[in-house]
């Protein structure tokens, strides 16, 4: 089959759908791949690299089509602009925000699109290595402590100097999902003195396994698919009682709790806030989904009762060469799985790793 690799355009977002060495292997068994100039020069892989690796380049978007790609992946969601220039009943895959992207059914419609969304891979043992948002999520953690030591006033590790013994930062991770962890596990190579919390009481031995401290729930809110559920106003209350408790002697706090389809729950509130110390830092990488923070904002940094509260979004893009190699080698595993015995592309809306990842079928919405 021929796979075409579309540019970026929404800003800041610095991520290529599939990097050179993965579009090599991609070639090697059997299919082509056609790019649009400049792809990954974001993410550090010049277009020089895509030619050595066999892919044909072309100018723009319109040369794109023009190639009549069977499958195009990019990472975020097209605009309603770049769907109508796509080839007519091609395969569409990439991040396309399910539940928020009314804007683009029409038109994925109108072009007999196969759209496939990589938010909506499986959570199976077949579909991890075609897992996207797990991958991604894993940069995000990193990064959040990264930007969060960077804000705070203080060291992260202990240090001992000839001016004296220097205490290390105390660092609070609230959800453990896989950004979770991964926060842990950067805030304790950093030195951090690490704790973490989470609603699904099976978290609590990842967390320790990584030599943190779990912070037990008062309330657990196990759902489907390694998520937390929604919980109830009880629930919520109890549980916000556990994070007050511990959140006053925090440093740092970074928050990472999602519900998928639903608004991120609110964990930290104004009050708790008012009883850190001044200089304090909460890192929110749940501000795109609302937040789990009161009163951060996206992509700003917010003071409240002299606590520095950064709304972090996209935080993946901002390690735009890793988080571009992980992303396309999810991609290019979902190819694989989408590739017929004959080298063809598959469609099997049957299929348990296909069929949940459907948004439109040859143009036709699938209901959920």
């Amino acid at each position: 089959m021929k796979i075409g690799i579309l540019r970026e355009r929404l800003p800041g977002e610095r991520r290529v759908a599939l990097v050179p060495d993965a579009a090599a292997k991609l070639i090697a068994v059997g299919h082509q791949v056609v790019a649009e100039r400049g792809a990954g020069s974001a993410a550090g892989f010049l277009d020089a690299a895509y030619e050595k690796a066999g892919v044909t380049l072309v100018a723009d978007l319109a040369a794109l089509a023009g190639a009549a790609p069977d499958v195009v992946v990019k990472v975020r969601k097209p605009t309603v602009e770049e769907v109508a220039a796509l080839p007519k009943g091609c395969t569409l895959i990439a991040l396309l925000t399910p539940g928020a992207n009314e804007e683009i059914l029409p038109a994925l419609a109108s072009a007999k699109i196969t759209a496939l969304a990589l938010e909506l891979v499986p959570r199976i043992t077949r579909a991890q290595s075609m897992d996207v948002l797990s991958s991604q999520s894993g940069v995000a953690g990193y990064k959040a402590v990264l930007i969060g030591a960077a804000a705070l006033h203080k060291f992260l590790p202990m240090l001992t100097t000839a001016a004296g013994s220097i205490a290390p930062a105390k660092a609070f991770v609230l959800g453990a999902g896989v950004a979770g962890l991964q926060a842990i596990a950067t805030a304790r190579r950093l030195g951090a003195v690490v704790s973490a919390f989470d609603v699904r009481g099976a978290a609590g031995e990842q967390v320790r396994s990584l030599g943190a401290q779990f912070v037990e729930p008062a309330a657990k809110a196990e759902g489907s698919g390694g998520y937390a559920r929604a919980q109830t106003e009880d629930e919520t209350a109890q549980n916000a009682r556990i994070i007050a408790a511990h959140i006053s002697s925090q440093d740092l706090v970074i928050t990472t709790a999602l519900i998928p389809g639903r608004k991120a729950p609110i964990l930290v509130i104004d009050a708790m806030l008012a009883t850190m110390r001044a200089g304090s830092v909460v890192v929110d990488l749940a501000a795109e989904s609302g937040g789990n923070v009161e009163g951060v904002l996206s992509d700003e940094t917010v003071v409240k009762h002299g606590v520095q509260l950064i709304g972090v979004t996209n935080a993946a893009a901002s390690v735009p060469l890793h988080a571009s190699q992980m992303f396309a080698t999810n991609v290019r595993t979902l190819i694989a799985h989408l590739t017929a015995e004959g080298g063809e592309l598959q469609i099997n809306a049957a299929d348990e790793v296909t069929g949940p990842m459907l948004v439109t079928n040859a143009g036709e919405f699938v209901k959920r």
